[in-house]
């Protein structure tokens, strides 16, 4: 790695300390009678306008996600075209975009990374909780760039008030929301205070709580889903000191989850590979991951126990943000924002009471973004990123060796109106990485290079709510260190796992080893989007062709078992998402939407876990203190499949909500029925996808109180 990537995490932490120092920000009054209130797409850009975003975007109420009973960030957002959830029973829900899921996925809290094991594994949870988000917004497209070139499938950025922007109108604000669901017996709640305790400081507190058993699901021999019930805990608690000029805060965040883990076989532990070749029992070895090239034989003798219970995930999460924002701090720049994190997580898996494996991920992130002033017509935002951590598996699954990741990132986003009907984005990313073992048996090798991503978008106004935008990017990404360095029994996706480097070093066999590439991916896509009048839409289509494309490909299979080696492959994948509104009265809208992706490898086959086809339509009510949504969709059968999945049958989704608001305007209680036909729901998104149906016929109902 140069010397210039290792100064810039110094550079960062001292832009910081400048900019919360500034004597001009220090002397700023504050405006206790005209609260601040910095109310914008956050992660667009500093202050963009939504109308100006080339790619498609959504925008999610926190208070929508918890009427619909969403339990993880997967479920809050599944509906959404283009956006789907990588389930794994209660606990854990990934989400999909356009096929594409972490590594390729960043979730962000309020702009800053998330710092979990998501990433790792689709057993691992989101350490997001969707009853405390403010707002969740999703971007696909050039701005991507703003927080890493490798989110090749875009953006989630989940807003809340843990650190406060404004001082709350009265002096106190706040809300309490209580909910319940039939189908696993749910209990679920969360409150939230703000409260100005001086002159321009502002506290806030707020916590949740759910309690779920496992859940119902319609064919099954059990009449529940044994192991996917979920308990999760949050807490946070923040200070912010609020003027004329901005604010600066400090927030503690505290997470504590059980969840059980469906579908979870233990009959195949002592499966190891012998070369590409898999090896289930039979034998003694003297190295659970051994490679022997001398030895093919597919010796598949095992006996079958199925006497474990579910093994249980016992997570804890620590952390503490440090976030701010400050107009016209300098000379020439209309805005300062940044934003620093320290996270401290660990989870149990858990069985038979003993721990079995304990996963780690320990480190900070940070970053700071400056908006210039208008320069003729354009204007943008620059900035500096980096983030430390240090990952770690321990016990049966250690499928990975410890590894101290650094990743810095410079960013440039710029947009030019030269009239009022063309508007243009670019966007650029250059990005240093570096994946270091630590006291590693194997000596696997430290990993570190370089990555540049750009962007571009046009967006053609044809009417003053009409326009028509082209964007295109050209994204690399560097593996993320699963990839690299896996080798070992991963039980969760029924795996034993080969990384990237050499069979001597991971597994698979020397006949597989391969050149190592930086994966490049080249996304173009056109939008066409009415915003305003009763009639209004979002129809768009989109190719990315993305070149050593990093998959697990499949060596060898036994059973419902598989040796897979990170391999690279050149993949393509293509689709269109559509919604249209039509506002029939003032009281009712009615609204048709779909989304359909297709992945395949060049040379031939499908790249696997890519949701189905869905198209359905929806039907919004809404007339003084009443309103209400009836909603159908049907998913069609997904038969594009890889030689390890099967066919996974369609389904029909039929959904009802009401809500009705009190006539103080601050206690509202809703009612909502999912699932009322009452189907079989196979996620082929999942890994679970034909082991662990979705619930079924379920009832949510809840009150929340706002103050």
């Amino acid at each position: 790695m140069s010397p210039t990537p290792r100064m810039l995490p110094l550079a960062i932490h001292l832009s910081l300390l400048a900019v919360t120092a500034s004597p001009a920000i220090l002397a700023a009054e504050t405006a206790d009678d005209q609260p601040v209130t910095l109310d914008r797409v956050h992660v667009v850009a500093i202050g963009e306008d939504p109308d100006k975003i080339a790619a498609p975007y959504d925008v999610i109420d926190g208070a929508a996600a918890i009427e619909r009973g969403a339990a993880t960030l997967g479920d809050a957002l599944g509906i959404l075209p283009g956006i789907h959830v990588d389930t794994f029973g209660g606990g854990a829900g990934r989400p999909v975009i356009r096929g594409q899921t972490a590594p390729r996925v960043k979730v962000l809290s309020d702009s800053a990374s998330v710092l979990d094991a998501s990433d790792i594994s689709p057993d691992h949870a989101v350490t997001v909780d969707p009853l405390l988000g403010q707002r969740i917004e999703v971007l696909r497209g050039p701005s991507t760039l703003l927080y890493g070139g490798g989110a090749i499938g875009g953006v989630i950025n989940v807003l809340d008030d843990k650190i406060p922007e404004r001082i709350p109108e009265g002096g106190i604000d706040g809300h309490v929301v209580v909910r319940g669901n039939s189908v696993a017996d749910e209990k679920a709640g969360a409150a939230a205070i703000t409260a100005q305790v001086a002159s321009g400081l502002v506290l806030h507190a707020e916590g949740s709580w759910r309690d779920a058993d496992d859940y119902r699901a319609p064919g099954m021999e059990e009449p529940r889903v044994d192991g996917s019930f979920a308990e999760s805990k949050n807490a946070s608690v923040g200070l912010s000191w609020i003027t004329d000029s901005g604010h600066v805060g400090l927030a503690y965040s505290y997470r504590d989850d059980d969840y059980g883990l469906p579908g979870h076989s233990h009959e195949y532990e002592d499966c190891h590979p012998h070369g590409s070749t898999l090896h289930c029992g039979g034998h003694d070895h003297g190295d659970d991951g051994g490679d022997d090239d001398h030895d093919h034989d597919h010796d598949h003798d095992h006996e079958h126990d199925h006497e474990h219970a579910p093994p249980v995930v016992d997570l804890v999460s620590k952390r503490v943000d440090l976030r701010g924002e400050y107009r016209d701090p300098l000379p020439g720049f209309a805005r300062v924002r940044f934003r620093a994190s320290h996270t401290d997580y660990r989870h149990h898996e858990m069985e038979e009471n003993e721990i079995a494996t304990t996963f780690a991920n320990k480190g900070y992130d940070s970053r700071i973004e400056l908006e210039h002033v208008p320069v003729g017509s354009w204007t943008g935002v620059f900035g500096l990123q980096h983030a430390d951590t240090t990952f770690s598996a321990d016990g049966e699954e250690a499928f990975m060796p410890k590894v101290d990741t650094r990743t810095t990132g410079l960013f440039l986003v710029e947009h030019f109106s030269p009239s009022e009907r063309w508007h243009f984005e670019l966007g650029a990313r250059h990005e240093w990485l570096e994946h270091a073992p630590v006291n590693d048996e194997r000596n696997r090798p430290k990993f570190d290079g370089t990555a540049s991503s750009f962007s571009g978008a046009a967006i053609w106004s044809l009417l003053p709510d009409l326009s028509l935008s082209l964007s295109a990017a050209r994204s690399e990404r560097l593996p993320h260190a699963q990839e690299l360095y896996a080798r070992g029994i991963h039980l969760a996706t029924n795996t034993y796992e080969c990384g990237l480097l050499p069979s001597a070093l991971t597994c698979g066999g020397d006949a597989n080893d391969a050149p190592l590439h930086k994966e490049v991916s080249r996304n173009a896509e056109l939008l066409l989007r009415k915003t305003h009048g009763n009639l209004t839409f979002s129809v768009g289509a989109f190719n990315n062709e993305i070149d050593h494309f990093i998959y697990a490909r499949t060596l060898d299979r036994h059973e419902d078992f598989r040796l897979i080696k990170y391999s690279q492959r050149d993949a393509r994948f293509r689709g269109v998402e559509a919604e249209v509104t039509w506002q029939a009265t003032g009281a009712i809208a009615l609204t048709a939407f779909g989304d359909r992706v297709r992945a395949t490898f060049d040379g031939g086959g499908n790249v696997p876990r890519i949701p189905a086809a869905r198209i359905g339509a929806r039907l919004d009510y809404a007339n003084g203190p009443l309103d209400g949504e009836l909603e159908f969709y049907h998913v069609k059968r997904q038969d594009h499949v890889d030689d390890f999945e099967s066919v996974t049958p369609g389904h029909d989704m039929l959904n009802l909500t009401i809500g009705y608001r009190f006539a103080n305007d601050q206690a509202r209680v809703f009612l909502r029925g999912a699932n009322l036909l009452d189907e079989e729901v196979w996620n082929h998104a999942s890994y679970l996808a034909s082991v662990v149906p979705l619930p079924g016929r379920n009832v949510t109902v809840g009150i929340r109180y706002d103050f």
